[in-house]
């Protein structure tokens, strides 16, 4: 029998190849906004003007300085234009999603997300901003978006490499939720099944990016993944990832894809039941040389190096990780080991179980 708790958390989603099209008017109406805040940049700017095309009245102004990781500059400059907002609409990735969620947590205005990519952060209440070189995360239940519109066919256009990056990424998610800090048998069950559907997608994205059943099984996988990372909390691969996004300013999901299966060779173990669950979903027997394998496979930088990170710079940032490492991850994280996981990682070599990476 166990014994846990679990946040259900509040919020609508709409999932389906055409809903963007077919259902935004209608989602943004339920709110009654009259003065929308667009959020919006990069190669989702084009679609997402179209997308408010019959709302395009409503729309008071669009924010498109979004940056990686959020700084805090940013974050101030879309809360100014949000003054005289009821609602903000933000169309694209994950920094266009934290972007709003910064307006959102000082001034409690509504979300609707349309998501682009596979960050899954459009059904978390998690918040990131990054000041200096320091990025701090936080929990708000203000910036958690109400309405969530998934719509398969607005990723068509992602390109491949930032397709395979951005769904390890929401793999990541799943492979944390066994062992975050608020794992619980629910997020448990979602990670397990939304890594069966990323294990799914992506090398059919990769083989034909315009694959309609593919992409829209990395949306189903990146959505799941993202409520199993809401509740289940940020575990030792996230607080590393952070940490090395907000000094280094790497690019967010490529670190994921890159770090994680050094962390799950790290925690194996010490949570084998985690592992074997994850290593059934993924259709392999070692899940961290599999997801190193896939990461491979899907042309992803095999280490942090190839991001333009010194060996160096790897001594810099092992306090301030070690300092926010949960102290229930399955193993326990010293100095010396988690030296050698940022090594293991920054190098790129595949890992195995067990072993000391």
């Amino acid at each position: 029998m166990h014994t846990f708790a679990y946040d259900a958390l509040p919020g609508r989603v709409v999932f389906g190849p055409g809903a963007a099209r077919r259902n935004l008017t209608d989602e943004i109406d339920a709110f009654g906004a009259r003065r929308i805040l667009l959020v919006a940049a990069g190669s989702a700017t084009g679609p997402a003007r179209e997308l408010c095309a019959p709302f395009a009245d409503r729309v008071m102004a669009a924010f498109t300085e979004v940056r990686p990781h959020v700084p805090a500059e940013t974050a101030e400059r879309a809360r100014a234009a949000a003054v005289g907002a009821d609602l903000v609409l933000c169309v694209g990735g994950g920094s266009t999603t934290g972007t709003a969620k910064a307006v959102a947590l000082t001034t409690g205005l509504p979300i609707v997300a349309v998501p682009t990519t596979y960050a899954g952060s459009e059904v978390t209440p998690v918040w990131g901003l990054t000041r200096g070189t320091r990025k701090t995360t936080g929990t708000d239940p203000r910036v958690l978006p109400r309405t969530v519109v998934y719509d398969p066919e607005l990723t068509l256009t992602l390109p491949a490499a930032l397709s395979a990056a951005s769904g390890l990424n929401a793999v990541a998610h799943c492979v944390e939720a066994f062992w975050a800090p608020r794992r619980n048998p629910v997020s448990s069950a979602v990670a397990e099944d939304g890594i069966r559907h990323l294990a799914a997608g992506l090398p059919g994205v990769a083989a034909d990016p315009a694959d309609a059943e593919a992409r829209t099984a990395l949306l189903l996988g990146a959505y799941l993944a993202g409520s199993a990372f809401a509740g289940a909390g940020s575990g030792l691969h996230h607080k590393i990832c952070h940490v090395l996004g907000g000094a280094f300013d790497l690019p967010h999901a490529q670190t994921h894809a890159i770090v994680l299966p050094h962390v799950l060779a790290f925690n194996a173990a010490d949570a084998p039941e985690a592992a074997a669950r994850i290593a059934v979903a993924l259709g392999r027997t070692d899940p961290a040389a599999g997801l190193h394998d896939l990461g491979r496979h899907l042309g992803v930088p095999s280490g942090l190096r190839e991001l333009g990170l010194a060996e160096g710079d790897l001594a810099t940032v092992l306090g301030d990780i070690l300092a926010v490492a949960p102290a229930d991850n399955p193993r326990t994280v010293t100095a010396d080991n988690l030296a050698g996981l940022l090594h293991a990682a920054w190098e790129g070599a595949a890992p195995s179980r067990g072993t000391d990476a």
